[in-house]
């Protein structure tokens, strides 16, 4: 009962001691389900205490208690390491406390006697090193060293070194990952003592277990422990040689280490393949995952450290060891000798289970030994560290090396027969995988990742394209001549045709002008691909992927021809077209529609059936990866033919539709699906009306706040949501208003998303303006925008404002703006737009380095005021109590004196016609108050109607405007959607191209003249006397006053 209250009260409640802890672990580390809750809990509540993480190591280190416990104790320490070690972390891990946990750590992980233990407390010792070596624990490395030393010098307790190398592989592990340049320099500096040390630790167990199995023995235990702890410490050197160097041909130790290990790997070999009969089945597996290792160790060096493994000793030797393995190998991988039509070839589904064998492992390193070596001479990596003069000579003598010893061009030559005849040709594994998996095996084939380092024959094929592109010369006319030799119909072994065929493909780039392939298509293709014989199933699979690489770089080939080869392997009633070949015709037919020069004239006589098949293929095929692969070829094809592809579009659709719904979860399929639907809409035009019922619930899923698969969905959902409103004829409106509530969330999330959500909310401005000027919630997310945002945001932004105040003038009048300005004042719009404009004056009248400044930009600052304009043209009755609203603490005459002086300076800096004009309208519409504070600026008016007249009428020696429009009709397009019917008839009653800009600049004179008492003599004695005469001989030649 003790137990279980000091468990369930809460944490405050139960304070922290080494008792109670255990009783909580105890707990939590039982079999009954409320015990693990309260315990976990329990546990959580204390994580933050002092002297949590210390008691938990002290339970640990206890062997003499329960391991499941002690297990728990390990598992809290090393999560609490990730959490609380770093200084900077709240509630961090006090000093002492650390000291206490360091201190005790190597020691306890040396004597741990249960192995899961003591991988826990190396992975935590790890993290620690990670964190503080070499600032806060210098000595880390070197500890563990002396450690490994003590453990390796004494055969009383074998386990000490086992343990001790199993601490030192996880240390080494974090330090050669560690970005850190110091973390780096550090360990460089140890890799010495760390390789004396480790590398006789090696060397003696090595000795050990080879003169037992060689001579024999009584100590078979010691035997099988000392190979268990050489492969550990292997483990541990191949890390350190890559990471403990930058140079490491030039490390004494390194080649002298590296000779040894040459030696191992060719002993070590010899036992595995040449006595593997004579060893224990456990012992012969200990061995050959020494020569993985040591073949990894090869591997990575080489591409690690390129200059250093051709100058390290043997390398030369080691290449062509390698060489021979893959040359050797190659005599039994391929099937030449059996038929394509038989591939169970007598193996039981057994064999395909056992681990690769050690031969073929290793035959993979050599060939990816090899494409390392060819990367180093032709293709060396580049970097910015400076390079000593020792370094650029280093680097040439190893391409020299590499290049006359290894990459000779005879030696290219037998290694793309090599390749080419023997690891390009399927295994009966191959083609039993086949048969029994299709849409798995296909999808393994076409993995477009790095999972080609894991297979033969797609490594084999990454060096051969290697080769060929380095060694055209030499290797071009070969393989020409053997592929005309090979390339005849009346040559019915597939599997060599395949191989060859798929050396062409890949060398397409290199062999295009050096190939007659519009013969080879229209004499020997169009004819193989006809061929129904067993096994003929592999040489179609192979065409197609052959034309796929071909049409993309080889212009003036018969079109029609390939389309008629695709449209031929697609057809799922001939028997040879099984799942295979038609997926991959379905992935290549990408390929082929995608060149630039592609003509849908060309391929409209078989669009139908190509069309009917693929959908039908995407409805077939179980694996996503497939679907989404095919839904690709879908989505280039659509983009390809465009609005051609309306026939088919409610055939897309019925296979889309089912197909979102079995989805379910797997987003990537959904993405596509919406890709798809994004670029059909977009083809489709104003067809798309009738999809409006499918596709709107789907937007509506997507993009919903509430919806779990919101994150995932949202960015392909909002394109689809465009390209339906810009496609939306006028009478299909109603249809999509329905979306318009999950528009407002969006703009209050300052994501990736945002620019697409204000475009959105733009369109739906000339859709359905009523909607959103009797919307609450849309002003106050773009006010929040309105500061702090890009200028691209901030425009998008005032756009849609005064587009909202243009449709509520236009549909409500005065009164209805004067509503909508309200709006804007009670979210501070407004006064947003206003503090703006006098940042921007007071920046202004600021000089010198000193100056103040401000965040509007020359095109913001015009947006800005173009709001204001909307107003004072519209009612500058309603201009003056907007300003007054938004300015309360200061004087209306003061506001609008600096905000006339700013505007008036900024209308010289306006670029953009209609916008200059619409600000010219808007100050001489503020005339109509016959005010002084609008009369004073009379000059500054005449400057700006000067400007602006002649930039409007005298460009073409007009006699009107050149921004009135008078015929809204002769500005209707063919198929008009809804949002350009409405940007067009928005535009047409803008006062910006309905007001003739002399007339009303004359008329707003004469409100002038009458607020002076109706006298022109008494105007011009009140006002126009002060304006310059310059200014006003040259606004009187323009005969507007």
């Amino acid at each position: 009962m003790a137990m279980n209250f000091g468990i369930e009260v809460a944490g405050e409640a139960n304070p922290l001691s080494l008792q109670t802890l255990y009783h909580t672990l105890t707990a939590a580390s039982s079999s009954d389900p409320q015990q693990i809750k309260s315990g976990a809990q329990q546990l959580q509540n204390w994580e933050k205490q002092s002297g949590y993480y210390s008691s938990l190591q002290s339970i640990f280190v206890d062997v003499s208690l329960p391991v499941e416990v002690r297990h728990l104790c390990i598992i809290q320490l090393k999560n609490g390491i990730d959490k609380y070690w770093r200084k900077t972390a709240p509630n961090a891990i006090k000093k002492d406390e650390k000291d206490l946990i360091r201190s005790r750590s190597i020691e306890s992980g040396t004597n741990e006697p249960d192995h899961r233990l003591a991988l826990q407390n190396a992975l935590m010792i790890a993290k620690i090193v990670r964190y503080e070596y070499p600032l806060e624990w210098p000595d880390a490395v070197s500890s563990i060293v002396s450690n490994l030393r003590q453990a390796s010098q004494s055969d009383d307790n074998p386990l000490r070194l086992t343990r001790a190398l199993l601490m030192l592989l996880e240390a080494i592990k974090e330090l050669s990952t560690a970005r850190i340049q110091r973390t780096r320099t550090s360990l460089q500096a140890a890799s010495v003592e760390v390789l004396q040390v480790l590398g006789k630790t090696y060397v003696d167990r090595v000795q050990t277990w080879m003169k037992f199995f060689h001579q024999g023995g009584d100590d078979e235990g010691g035997a099988i422990s000392s190979i268990e702890q050489s492969l550990l410490a292997l483990r541990v050197l191949r890390r350190l040689l890559i990471a403990g160097w930058d140079f490491p041909n030039r490390s004494t130790e390194v080649r002298e280490f590296w000779s040894l290990l040459g030696n191992h790997f060719r002993d070590m070999l010899s036992m595995a393949v040449n006595e593997s009969s004579s060893l224990h089945e456990n012992v012969r597996r200990l061995v050959e995952k020494h020569l993985r290792q040591i073949a990894k160790l090869h591997v990575n060096l080489a591409k690690a450290h390129p200059s250093g493994f051709a100058l390290l000793p043997g390398s030369v030797q080691l290449a062509s060891t390698y060489w021979n393995l893959v040359y050797q190998f190659g005599e039994t991988y391929g099937s030449q000798s059996s038929t394509a039509s038989d591939p169970s070839n007598g193996q039981t589904g057994d064999d395909r289970d056992q681990g690769v064998p050690i031969t073929e492992y290793l035959s993979l390193k050599g060939l990816l030994l090899l494409r390392a070596c060819v990367k180093m001479v032709f293709n060396p990596a580049q970097t910015f560290k400076y390079q000593q003069a020792e370094d650029k000579e280093e680097k040439a003598q190893s391409r020299q090396i590499i290049k006359e010893n290894i990459l000779t061009g005879n030696f290219a030559e037998a290694a793309m027969q090599t390749l080419v005849t023997r690891f390009f040709v399927f295994t009966q594994r191959d083609l039993r995988d086949w048969r029994e998996q299709p849409e798995e095996w296909e999808r393994r084939e076409e993995g477009e990742d790095d999972t080609w380092e894991f297979s033969i024959r797609p490594c084999a094929e990454k060096l051969f394209l290697e080769l060929i592109l380095n060694y055209k010369e030499q290797l071009v006319e070969p393989l020409v001549s053997v592929f005309w030799t090979v390339a005849n119909p009346r040559n019915r072994d597939v599997l060599q045709k395949d191989s060859i065929y798929g050396a062409i493909g890949l060398a397409a780039s290199v062999l295009e002008d050096k190939l007659d392939f519009d013969s080879f298509l229209r004499n020997t293709l169009a004819q193989e691909v006809q061929i129904d014989q067993p096994g003929c199933g592999v040489l179609r699979r192979r065409i197609a992927i052959v034309l796929g690489q071909w049409l993309p770089v080889k212009d003036g080939l018969d079109r029609p021809l390939v389309y008629q080869v695709f449209q031929h392997l697609l057809d799922k009633g001939t028997p040879s077209n099984d799942l295979v070949v038609r997926i991959t015709a379905g992935r290549q037919l990408k390929n082929v529609i995608i060149p630039f020069d592609f003509k849908f004239e060309q391929f409209e006589p078989y669009a139908t059936t190509v069309l009917h098949r693929l959908v039908a293929l995407i409805e077939e095929v179980e694996l996503s990866e497939i679907k989404l692969a095919l839904l690709n070829t879908l989505l280039v094809l659509i983009q390809s033919v465009e609005e051609k592809i309306v026939p088919f579009a409610d055939q897309i659709l019925s296979v889309l539709a089912p197909l979102w719904e079995q989805a379910s979860t797997e987003f990537l399929l959904k993405q596509s699906i919406l890709g798809i639907l994004s670029s059909l809409i977009s083809a489709v035009k104003g067809e798309s009306r009738k999809y409006h019922a499918l596709l709107i619930p789907l937007i509506d899923s997507s993009v919903d706040i509430a919806s779990e698969t919101r994150v995932y969905m949202l960015e392909d959902a909002l394109d689809l949501w465009v390209n339906i409103l810009q496609q939306t004829p006028s009478n299909a409106v109603s249809n999509v208003v329905s979306l318009v509530p999950h528009l407002f969330p969006m703009l209050e999330v300052g994501s990736d998303t945002l620019r697409k959500a204000l475009e959105i909310a733009e369109i739906y401005v000339y859709l359905a303006p009523a909607q959103l000027l009797a919307s609450t919630v849309l002003l106050s997310p773009l006010t929040s925008l309105l500061q702090g945002s890009k200028r691209e945001v901030t425009g998008l932004v005032l756009s849609i404002v005064e587009l909202l105040m243009r449709c509520a003038l236009e549909f409500g009048g005065v009164e209805a703006l004067t509503r909508f300005t309200l709006q804007l004042l009670e979210v501070n719009f407004l006064q947003t737009v206003m503090s703006g404009l006098r940042g921007a004056h007071e920046a202004h009248q600021t000089t010198g380095p000193h100056r103040a400044k401000t965040w509007l930009d020359v095109l913001v600052e015009t947006d800005y005021l173009s709001i204001l304009a909307r107003l004072a043209l519209a009612s500058p009755n309603l201009f003056i109590d907007a300003v007054k609203a938004a300015r309360p603490d200061e004087q209306f005459e003061t506001a609008v004196s600096w905000l006339l002086s700013e505007w008036f300076r900024h209308l010289d800096n306006i670029s953009h016609p209609e916008k200059k004009k619409l600000n010219c309208l808007a100050v001489t519409a503020l005339l109509r108050t016959g005010q002084p504070w609008i009369l004073e600026h009379l000059q500054e008016l005449m400057t700006v109607w000067t400007e602006v007249v002649v930039e409007l009428y005298d460009a073409d020696e007009r006699k009107d405007d050149c921004l009135v429009y008078w015929d809204v009709e002769a500005m209707k397009g063919a198929n008009e959607t809804a949002e350009e019917e409405g940007q067009r008839n928005l535009m047409f009653v803008d006062p910006v191209h309905r007001l003739d800009l002399k007339p009303f600049i004359r008329e707003h004179i004469q409100y002038a003249i009458a607020s002076s008492g109706g006298s022109n003599e008494a105007f011009q004695e009140q006002w126009v006397v002060n304006v310059d005469k310059d200014v006003l001989q040259e606004f009187s030649k323009l005969g507007i006053f």
